[in-house]
């Protein structure tokens, strides 16, 4: 299986072919926060690193989301949202807010969680069980209403 490198690479190829200026972009975009985070780490990060990436990219392009709807910007809330779908290509499948319960509620019965002073004592393991797989946001969310805030 090719890495997640050289199906950027591939895909950036693609669109420039077929003209698409938004996948074109967007791949750039993303290339160029890969590179920037291979530059801090002074070593070239791997597929793990370029999936919390492509989250972070994500995460951003939502908050600005909501920022161009509340400055009355549609358009260029639409352009961000055709972003977000093509960055979410690369992720692997969300899990849904059932799944994140079930996980969570295993979590919590493993340490013995029992109020909303324990939220740090599930948090860690669980986002270290889905990483990748769940929105963090979602997650804290699920968490917080099991432990009754």
């Amino acid at each position: 299986m090719a890495g997640l490198r050289e199906q950027l690479q591939e895909d950036l190829k693609g669109a420039m072919r077929a003209k698409d200026a938004l996948r074109r972009d967007t791949i750039r975009l993303l290339q160029a926060a890969i590179k920037n985070a291979d530059i801090e780490q002074r070593a070239e990060v791997d597929d793990a690193a370029v999936l919390t990436i492509i989250q972070r990219q994500v995460r951003q392009r939502q908050d600005s989301i909501e920022q161009f709807e509340a400055g009355g910007r549609e358009d260029l809330a639409a352009r961000e949202r055709d972003e977000i779908g093509v960055l979410e290509t690369y992720l692997p499948a969300q899990m849904d807010r059932d799944a994140i319960t079930a996980a969570a509620e295993a979590v919590i019965a493993r340490t013995g969680a029992s109020g909303p002073g324990d939220k740090g004592k599930v948090m860690g393991p669980l986002m270290g069980q889905l990483r990748g797989r769940a929105d963090g946001r979602l997650v804290n969310e699920v968490v917080g209403e099991l432990l009754g805030r």
